[in-house]
């Protein structure tokens, strides 16, 4: 591999590590931040929201505008926006100027975002697409392991403004790199006359893998609404121990992500779906009766290793035949299936959480358990739903593919 190549592979998987930092690093911030601003936990739910929110907004607008103006040159912009609102998140006198800095921060994250999957096919061969399908999906998972675990550090050393700042060094890093080693902007170009922004959704698989990322993506997001609350007030850990109690699954994602981007090139999307899939199955029926420290952790566990096999899987799926021309807003779409999930997971799932634990704050561990268990209940249920939209479009597919050879 070049080293042109490897540099543009480093720029991108920090893109991706740097927003999924964004979201996991304020989730575990939530309990200090209710107790910094005397907010309710549906207040603060906002920090989270906020930026999730801009994300959907513009993730697809930003991906069909670098097809049109140049991927690199809207990556550079997007880290300097993300920097730029870090900054701004820190210096926050009062709640509501911090999720309006977050939704700023979640702009920049957005076209992050778009252009890391889209510029995949700029920079590697597509026979290597599952292999960097997978280090980003690692790069994903440790954004999000970093977040609880260095988040929990940061607030026992200095204060929930250091869960910011920490991504101003990582964005110029980011930006330095892909400014030296992404392959430059050619002129800019028409996106396909006569197509509209949604045109992509007529292909039936692409849709499904769409479907399939919101509902995976918002059982994923439940554990980091959910979790800083069963870990703090369920079982009692300090916000270290949370931290790194937190960081245990994404940690297993990231470890996993890699070797799951090989087995997807070697074995096939269609088949790593379902397995990832029934994996993360199998990790939601153990939360959902989960009780203690140890029960907990295995569960996460093989959850999180479920979800790093379906993200290798299904972004390869979606991303692998997709024409030069069309790769942003593809990305942008593949982008904003999951934050919808994430919305979701927070939204709903965190409804389900507050209703059964009313008053959390003040809630007893075991009605904090039961709100856990209330959670967990239903991302089954989303799971069973992912799984039958897989097996409904593999099926049309190999029907289809029977009537094409008879």
């Amino acid at each position: 591999m070049q080293t042109s190549t490897r540099g543009g592979l480093v720029a991108l998987s920090l893109s991706m590590l740097l927003a999924a930092l964004g979201t996991s690093i304020a989730n575990v911030g939530l309990p200090s931040l209710a107790h910094a601003f005397g907010a309710s936990f549906q207040a603060v739910q906002w920090v989270v929201l906020a930026y999730l929110l801009a994300i959907t907004a513009v993730i697809v607008s930003a991906g069909r505008l670098g097809d049109r103006l140049g991927r690199r040159r809207l990556l550079l912009a997007g880290l300097l926006v993300f920097a730029l609102a870090c900054a701004g998140c820190a210096a926050a006198p009062t709640l509501s100027w911090l999720i309006g800095a977050r939704a700023f921060q979640g702009l920049g994250a957005a076209i992050m975002m778009a252009m890391t999957l889209g510029m995949v096919g700029d920079t590697v061969t597509k026979a290597n697409t599952g292999r960097v399908m997978g280090l980003l999906g690692t790069m994903s998972a440790l954004g999000t392991a970093m977040g609880p675990s260095v988040g929990g550090v940061l607030l026992s050393l200095w204060s929930w403004r250091a869960l910011f700042l920490i991504g101003l060094p990582l964005a110029g890093v980011a930006a330095a790199l892909a400014y030296r080693y992404l392959p430059a902007d050619a002129h800019r170009r028409d996106v396909w006359p006569g197509d509209t922004l949604w045109a992509p959704l007529r292909d039936a698989p692409l849709r499904a893998g769409l479907v399939m990322s919101v509902l995976v993506s918002a059982v994923i997001m439940a554990t980091f609404v959910v979790g800083p609350f069963y870990l703090s007030r369920g079982l009692g850990l300090d916000p270290a121990w949370m931290g790194l109690a937190m960081a245990v699954g994404p940690t297993v994602a990231a470890v996993t992500g890699v070797p799951a981007g090989y087995l997807t090139d070697r074995l096939g999307s269609q088949r790593l779906t379902l397995v990832g899939l029934s994996v993360m199955l199998c990790g939601a029926l153990l939360l959902s009766q989960a009780s203690g420290l140890g029960v907990y952790l295995a569960a996460l566990i093989v959850l999180t290793a479920g979800y790093s096999l379906f993200q290798a899987a299904n972004n390869t799926a979606v991303m692998s035949d997709i024409q030069a021309t069309r790769r942003g807003t593809v990305s942008g779409l593949l982008n904003l299936s999951r934050n919808l999930g994430l919305i979701f997971g927070a939204s709903a799932l965190g409804a389900v959480f507050a209703r059964a634990t009313p008053d959390v704050s003040h809630a007893a561990p075991q009605a904090v358990e039961v709100g856990l268990h209330a959670t967990f209940a239903m991302a089954v249920g989303l799971i069973l739903l992912a799984i039958l939209v897989k097996v409904l479009v593999w099926r049309d597919q190999g029907a289809k593919h029977s009537a094409f050879k008879n």
